[in-house]
């Protein structure tokens, strides 16, 4: 015999207001943070694997933060480049290049949080994220050896000159073993203490970055990025990242990327208790559009799910492609 006193939790789904009343997650346009990537000169470039994502010059960028701005996202994260390319990334650090003043230009016409990326990738001639050692003789299949110690360098040196141009937060990309230690130091040092840094702490070796890598032609010219990025089977060495980063020096940690990742990004969460952001890659995004551009997604719907499924995990901040057509979906939700 059934009892008359039984649970019915479509009791609580009965309608759209009882629904939104009874949502646990809630997705903010204040959680979202839009990539945008420099390019040197005044026109636009499209993505083609990225459809609807441009690499833009200094005045396109800062058109393109001002709209930003009116839709309700508080942060950007930049992404630098330079025609000269080197074993050493000089151009990276280079305060008079193109990309530093575009970041002195943006602080100057805005009050959008800027988060500069620290990587080396776009700025190498080989495309790695470090400083190569030198191979000595030619091996058959040559081993990619990051040297630690010269790349954590260049990465001060990185993080330094964009602070000095205005940057607000600096974030560390290239997984090299205390980077953020080097930073903070280069900071602190330098007058900085007051520029933060939100650490690509668990930073796979993801199939889902394929797109991004078409932005800078920065795949790697040999070998690829397995020895220094996570293997895509680690959970708990996720966890032993974080808390190296959060004891160097990290304000925010971040997981990259989001969606293959969610339950790392919720152990970190549960874990450290700390500002968590998640990346919402490339690859995630230019599958859904491809998928709508068939037909077979409704893309507003199919992103929102997949961001508030990130938000839901335990991230606080959101990097998504999707930043601005989002704000504009959840601003017209009922």
């Amino acid at each position: 015999m059934l009892s008359c006193l039984g649970h019915r939790p479509s009791r609580l789904r009965a309608g759209e207001n009882i629904r939104s009343l009874m949502r646990e997650t809630r997705l903010a346009k204040e959680d979202l943070i839009m990539p945008l990537f420099f390019k040197e000169g005044a026109r636009s470039e499209r993505i083609p694997s990225m459809p609807g994502i441009e690499k833009m010059g200094a005045d396109l960028m800062l058109k393109e933060i001002e709209s930003l701005d009116n839709a309700g996202i508080k942060a950007v994260l930049l992404f630098g480049a330079h025609g000269r390319k080197d074993g050493g990334a000089s151009a990276a650090f280079d305060e008079d290049s193109t990309f530093h003043k575009a970041i002195r230009r943006i602080k100057d016409n805005s009050d959008i949080v800027v988060i500069a990326d620290v990587c080396v990738c776009a700025y190498t001639d080989h495309g790695h994220c470090g400083i190569l050692r030198p191979q000595g003789r030619k091996a058959a299949k040559p081993q990619v050896r990051i040297d630690n110690g010269k790349t954590l360098d260049v990465l001060a040196k990185i993080a330094l000159s964009y602070a000095a141009c205005g940057a607000d937060m600096v974030a560390p990309s290239a997984m090299a073993d205390g980077q953020v230690r080097a930073i903070r130091e280069a900071l602190d040092c330098g007058k900085f203490s007051q520029t933060a840094i939100m650490s690509y702490s668990a930073k796979y070796a993801s199939a889902f970055y394929g797109p991004f890598r078409d932005i800078y032609d920065s795949s790697p010219v040999s070998g690829d990025r397995r020895s220094y990025q996570m293997d895509t089977g680690n959970g708990r060495e996720a966890l032993r990242e974080a808390a190296l980063d959060i004891e160097e020096g990290a304000d925010i940690v971040m997981v990259k990327p989001a969606l293959a990742a969610l339950d790392v990004i919720k152990a970190v969460k549960e874990e450290f208790g700390m500002p968590v952001a998640a990346y919402s890659v490339s690859g995630e995004y230019s599958m859904v559009k491809a998928a709508a551009e068939k037909g077979w997604l409704d893309e507003e719907a199919s992103a929102l799910e997949i961001l508030t499924s990130i938000k839901r995990a335990g991230a606080d901040i959101i990097i998504t492609y999707w930043a601005k057509e989002a704000a504009s979906w959840i601003g017209s939700r009922r």
